[in-house]
């Protein structure tokens, strides 16, 4: 199946994609608290995130986005787990 890959950490990402991406996954899942990005970060951007907040910070991080994001058709996969993927693949 052919696919593009965009490397929002390089090319950023536009305001729209997080907004649909949020709204069909919610921005909880999109935003990688994991990370070294997320972890320095001041404590006023980490309290009190709100779905407008957290989708101004991965604007202006996007490494705070969890990656992969997988958009396949009307299905969105966000983050990386083999059982996912193996079962879209067949």
């Amino acid at each position: 199946m052919p696919y593009t890959f965009h490397d929002y950490k390089t090319a950023g990402i536009d305001k729209q994609s997080l907004q649909r991406w949020s709204k069909d996954v919610g921005w909880e899942v999109l935003l990688n608290r994991a990370g070294t990005t997320f972890r320095k970060l001041s404590d006023a951007d980490k309290k009190d995130i709100t779905a407008a907040k957290a989708i101004d910070l991965m604007i202006a991080h996007p490494s705070l986005i969890k990656r992969p994001v997988l958009e396949r058709g009307a299905q969105l996969i966000v983050g990386f787990k083999p059982e996912v993927y193996d079962k879209i693949r067949k």
